[in-house]
């Protein structure tokens, strides 16, 4: 439902304590059987209407009324203000009467894609009484130019909605402090606004250097020198100044113009930089002295290493107390859904330089990283459309191999190049086969004919194996069972009303006709599960994906004397439980994990921290065996989790190799509003071991058969119950 929620522009409005009114949030005043002040969008022919018969309080209420189940209606109120705090609270009650084939919700998004909330995950459908329901948003800001709340319907039925409340850091929003950004000599800086002025760029050979040049030096020069990092500079449109003096000019003359250029940056401060001492990666700077530049163009470049930087760069700050970079004030450039040539170059060095100095694991990229920069000049600066541009930024996203990265906020191009249209199916991969392992919608699986346990083998008339080796370089992750993880959801979507699949089926050969749906019509639903249950009289099974920190006291008092314990990490764990529930599993404290970080002093340096440990319990701890299950769904904060538990003295993990994309993530955005994420701090075992692309490996190897999904099997989990009884 995310694309359905329309993005507008607003101007950044410092902090402040007078406000504007943000009016008929209870829906009292109407106006031709409407509430005042409210947006009305979607699609399909659903009512909306003030009621005075059924409401929550007052006079009225509004009310989203559909007969149609492939349709959806909202309501939208964008906030007057950006507001000052950690985050953002909206409540309201609701009442439904027979909702199907969709859910209705509150909604809130808080843009360029900072966050967004329509509580589909929450499933509310069917008939329900008035009930208060909340929706919360971290706040960043700085960062934000758009605040929108809201209610919606999707599918068919009726919802009345009422009584709504906005509060930030918990108090009414009335009371909250408005954020007004402080304008810097950035800021007035408009000359390229309507665009780079920049076209026609020459990829001929002499041409070329110059280019990949230039994005060598104009990434140092932002993150090394002192004073584009104290933001007296526009590094956008420096650029755009800049390239047309060099373009198609000689080695000779480029040199004498980019040396000017530096010393027009004016004057800074120097110091010795120290040697770096336990470090796992040093800056790649040797191309300053080794691509030939002329001596002048050298010198400046190489007295830059030993400037004076500022802690906070005006681009990149590190984030306290973890370490990890924010790249903020990076301009979104939101309007520009196909940028034009100029700023197609900006967003390639954009993304080239944030992975050059600020990407840990960037020793890890199979290739050397400026040979990457020198492919990718000739795709961006030659893209002809939207698809062709954002298919670019998604190619060389995954090129740094890294689960977290991908392109995480809604693209309309690349919808429609996996295809708009969905099945039902889901799939996983078994024995190197894409096998079917349920359904999304059980009715609408039913019609396809397929069963648990089939193997797909084509496509639309394409083999399975060719279309996978396709999309491959489109599907960033960290290893290959990761791709194959995430292309197990794109295998079976199309443009088109229907697939046509061949299957195998106990060895025999099928061939299914299978309908396509639009994504709100297949009304996806998330399994619930609890995160405590008995597995049998004397062994403990916790869900990480439903885990609770204000629970496990109460839960491990009532397993702390079973024989075993199986904690199933193949999800993404809903808390961070690490050192509250990592401690009742073992007696004494051991060292689990380092990480690398590095710094706005000498970016590109990444430096180990000393050990950190997991605390025990003494006699209290779990003194049964400790199951932990892992697979290609484990991820990141699972993976965390899994080093930790691991330590426990009877724990013994059990599954296949995880995702490999640990540590707190980095956001970062392309012009064109296009939104991806790194890992921004590496994550190590205490001896300096990898996790990154590697993941964790289990001690005991089970992965999924074609058979066992057929007959509905969890032999992970059944394997590891076997060997607590043993």
């Amino acid at each position: 439902m995310r694309k359905y929620i329309i993005t507008a522009f607003l101007t950044i409005s410092s902090l402040s304590f007078s406000q504007k009114k943000i009016d008929n949030l209870n829906f009292e005043k109407v106006n031709n059987n409407l509430p005042v002040n409210w947006e009305i969008f979607g699609n399909g022919k659903a009512k909306v209407f003030a009621d005075h018969t059924e409401k929550q309080e007052g006079k009225f209420s509004t009310v989203i009324e559909s007969d149609e189940n492939n349709g959806f209606k909202g309501l939208a109120l964008k906030l007057p203000e950006n507001y000052a705090g950690k985050q953002i609270t909206f409540s309201g009650y609701i009442k439904t009467e027979n909702v199907t084939d969709g859910f209705a919700g509150l909604w809130m998004r808080i843009d360029p894609d900072i966050g967004f909330d329509n509580m589909q995950s929450q499933g509310l459908h069917g008939t329900n009484d008035w009930k208060k329901y909340e929706i919360t948003l971290k706040l960043s800001p700085k960062n934000t130019e758009k605040i929108v709340i809201g209610a919606l319907l999707s599918g068919k039925g009726k919802m009345w909605v009422d009584n709504l409340k906005i509060t930030v850091d918990g108090k009414d929003i009335t009371h909250a402090n408005i954020f007004e950004k402080k304008l810097t000599k950035i800021d007035f800086d408009k000359e390229f606004d309507s665009g780079s002025k920049i076209s026609n760029i020459d990829l001929g050979k002499n041409n070329f250097e110059n280019v990949k040049n230039l994005g060598l030096i104009w990434g140092y020069l932002k993150y090394y020198h002192p004073n584009i990092a104290a933001g007296n500079y526009n590094w956008d449109y420096e650029l755009f100044r800049i390239y047309p003096k060099i373009a198609r000019a000689p080695a000779s003359q480029r040199d004498k113009v980019l040396t000017e250029w530096i010393k027009g940056l004016g004057k800074y401060q120097t110091s010795k930089i120290a040697e770096p001492q336990n470090f796992k990666i040093k800056p790649d700077l040797e191309w300053i002295t080794n691509s030939g530049f002329s001596k002048e163009l050298t010198e400046e470049l190489s007295k830059l290493k030993n400037a004076k930087r500022p802690k906070a760069n005006y681009y990149v700050n590190l984030l306290e107390p973890v370490g990890n970079p924010d790249f903020k004030n990076e301009n979104p450039y939101i309007r520009m859904n196909y940028p034009d040539e100029g700023f197609r170059l900006l967003s390639l060095y954009r993304y080239w330089n944030i992975i050059q100095y600020y990407f840990p694991y960037k020793n890890l990229i199979d290739e050397d990283w400026k040979g990457v920069l020198t492919e990718f000049i000739p795709k961006f600066v030659n893209a002809k459309n939207e698809s062709e541009y954002a298919l670019a930024s998604l190619e060389i996203i995954g090129r740094i191999h890294d689960a977290h990265a991908n392109i995480w906020n809604y693209n309309p191009s690349l919808e429609k190049y996996f295809g708009d249209r969905y099945t039902p199916i889901k799939l996983t991969f078994a024995e190197d086969k894409a096998v079917v392992n349920g359904f999304y919608n059980n009715e609408l699986g039913q019609e396809t004919g397929l069963k648990q346990g089939d193997i797909i083998t084509e496509i639309d008339g394409k083999n399975i194996d060719t279309v996978i080796k396709n999309m491959l370089k489109y599907l960033p992750a960290s290893n290959y069972h990761t791709q194959l993880r995430d292309i197990s959801s794109k295998l079976l979507r199309s443009n088109e009303n229907a697939i046509h699949l061949k299957i195998l089926r106990n060895n025999k050969k099928e061939e299914k006709t299978i309908k396509t749906y639009k994504f709100s019509e297949i009304n996806y639903r998330n399994e619930d599960k609890e995160f405590f249950k008995m597995h049998s009289k004397d062994i403990a099974y916790l869900y990480m994906g439903s885990v609770e920190e204000k629970g496990i006291s109460t839960v491990f008092d009532q397993i702390k004397n079973t024989k075993g314990l199986v904690i199933d990490l193949r999800s993404y764990p809903a808390d961070f439980v690490v050192f509250s529930m990592g401690k009742l599993l073992k007696p004494n404290s051991s060292d689990f994990v380092k990480f690398t970080k590095t710094g706005n002093g000498q970016p590109g340096l990444f430096t180990f921290t000393k050990n950190e440990n997991l605390q025990g319990s003494g006699s209290n701890y779990h003194k049964g065996k400790i199951a932990i299950l892992i697979n290609e769904q484990t991820q990141s904060r699972g993976e965390f989790h899994a080093m930790a538990f691991r330590t426990a003295p009877n724990a013994k993990v059990f599954g296949s190799t995880t995702a490999g994309a640990d540590g707190n993530v980095s956001k970062i955005i392309l012009p064109g509003n296009i939104s991806t994420m790194i890992s921004g701090i590496g994550i190590y075992y205490p001896d300096g071991k990898e996790t990154q692309r590697v993941g964790i490996v289990p001690d005991v190897e089970v992965k999924p058969t074609v058979e066992g999904i057929k007959n509905n099997k969890d032999e992970v989990l059944e394997k590891a119950i076997e060997w607590i009884n043993n």
